[in-house]
């Protein structure tokens, strides 16, 4: 009989030859079909929001891959199940690798927008780890009459026979050559795979795209948009360092000459545009703040950038909007979904299909080819990425996906406000220093922003200039800290008078609010 650790390990090299495989024809099929990040995705969607709202909080952007690392920890363990089962009788092992096969089939099946190739990842990489998962069995044993160590046999350890009779005996020295090659095509075809399936043909697609002038261009930033304090978060953020929160485990690679933006539902004419013809249309430029609604008090999932597109509301007039439809169903690439409020689109801010950021193309992690940015609104209910369907609806009606998992379903952004300097548990020296960050209030503006000490008299800080209503505000107040811990809080007005509340609730369901309050030390 096979050792328990060497069937544990033939079982783990078995499934890393069919991820390894799986991933290789994954790259000519196409990366989502990876069964491995169509299970990722399943669990994503059955998983509880406060479990959800935890790792987003917690992990960041590091929740995918947190999440993608669990299911093959899960596998690697059910892996080498399967192998010390093949290891007593092969068939066993065979079996548990074909449900292994069926969970994946099952998962990408699933999917929104699965397509019946998505399938051959999964059929060919457990096809190709049945063979080894068979051949490493095989050669980990040989007939006892041949040369090379023996083992010990017992009744807890019994000999199994070879064909003709002879009595087999483990050949650990036969296994591990045959580990070591096994290894070797594995890894080469998910090096392969990877590179295949990645990211180059839409890469290189987004570099070939010329963008159009404006035809209604922004206005060149105020002369006093940025403070210049060292270590404020400057006015623009650039795409590199823009948050990322998303549903999708693997970013969506989407092929602009193949892209098609579909409006439809309660409207008179239904249209489709294609890339090429958005690119035609009249064009704004707008400076615009977004916001993840999970983003806690004093947290980092905020941004700034200047983005280009076409106006939404333009779009919708052109498909002409029924008079008692009052919500925009938009889909992504990958199948998420989200519900923005018609009226808030049509009142003429610029809610932009957007195709640019920052004066180059949207980054593949930011939407390419076409995204959607709405001023004001959370990006759960206005800021989908990839965006390839709109359906005019009601909210009575449909829902998008994050409202039945305990998340309101209209989300106008609250008036935050943020310590970006000092940080929280800092030492600084006595004497004047800088107490600086941001304040936001978007579409309505930030009108004022008042720091506390000691929870002592609020005073105004000095603001920076906005080049309008929808953007992040710089803020600064200077300080003469005295030695000693102590605390230094935040609130901020917006232009219509309204001041942050404080209130401290989490995320859920519809933005937090509170003050930024810090502790520091002065010595």
């Amino acid at each position: 009989m096979v050792p328990v650790w060497a069937g544990a390990v033939t079982g783990l090299v078995a499934a890393g030859v069919a991820l390894g495989t799986a991933l290789l024809v994954s790259g000519f099929v196409r990366l989502e079909a990876f069964p491995v990040l169509a299970v990722g995705d399943a669990t994503v969607d059955v998983t509880p929001a406060p479990i959800k709202d935890w790792a987003i909080s917690t992990l960041g952007e590091s929740d995918r891959a947190v999440l993608v690392a669990g299911v093959l920890v899960v596998l690697a363990g059910f892996a080498a199940f399967i192998g010390v089962q093949a290891g007593r009788r092969l068939a066993w092992g065979l079996a548990g690798l074909g449900l292994f096969g069926a969970i994946g089939i099952l998962a990408v099946l699933t999917r929104p927008d699965a397509r019946l190739t998505d399938v051959l990842p999964t059929l060919v990489g457990v096809a190709a780890g049945a063979g080894a998962l068979t051949w490493l069995t095989r050669r980990s044993t040989r007939p006892a009459d041949s040369t090379g160590p023996l083992v010990e046999h017992s009744a807890e350890r019994p000999a199994v026979m070879w064909p003709g009779g002879a009595p087999a005996v483990f050949d650990r020295r036969r296994l591990l050559t045959g580990v070591t090659g096994s290894v070797v095509v594995a890894g080469a075809s998910a090096l392969i795979g990877r590179e295949i399936g990645g990211r180059r043909t839409v890469d290189a697609a987004r570099t070939r795209v010329a963008l159009p002038a404006p035809r209604f261009p922004a206005k060149p930033l105020p002369a006093g948009a940025d403070l210049g304090i060292k270590g404020l978060t400057p006015f623009v953020t650039s795409n590199e360092a823009f948050y990322r929160v998303h549903t999708a485990l693997v970013v969506p690679q989407v092929d602009p000459a193949a892209w098609k933006l579909r409006i439809h539902g309660m409207v008179d004419r239904p249209i489709e545009v294609t890339y090429a013809e958005l690119l035609k249309m009249p064009l704004t430029e707008a400076d615009i703040t977004l916001t993840c609604v999970s983003n806690e008090v004093g947290g980092p999932l905020v941004g700034n950038a200047r983005w280009l597109g076409v106006r939404m509301a333009e779009m919708l007039r052109r498909s002409g909007v029924r008079a008692d439809a009052d919500m925009l169903l938009s889909t992504s690439s990958d199948g998420f979904t989200c519900g923005t409020p018609l009226d808030v689109v049509m009142d003429g801010r610029d809610a932009l299909f957007a195709i640019a950021m920052n004066g180059e193309a949207l980054p593949v992690e930011h939407g390419f080819p076409v995204r959607q940015v709405v001023p004001g609104l959370y990006g759960y209910v206005s800021a989908t990425k990839w965006v390839v369907d709109v359906k005019v609806t009601r909210f009575d009606r449909d829902e998008a996906y994050w409202t039945p998992r305990g998340w309101a379903a209209q989300a106008p952004i609250k008036t935050q406000s943020r310590i970006d300097l000092p940080r929280a548990g800092d030492t600084i020296k006595p004497g004047r220093t800088a107490i600086a960050g941001v304040a936001w209030a978007q579409h309505t503006g930030v009108d004022a922003v008042e720091v506390r000490i000691d929870r002592g008299e609020w005073r105004q800080a000095r603001l920076a200039q906005v080049p309008g209503p929808d953007t992040w505000r710089q803020w600064a107040f200077d300080w003469d800290a005295t030695p000693g811990e102590h605390t230094v809080e935040v609130r901020a007005t917006d232009a219509a008078g309204r001041t942050q509340t404080e209130r401290r609730t989490r995320p859920t369901p519809d933005g937090a609010s509170g003050w930024h309050t810090i502790t520091v030390t002065v010595a």
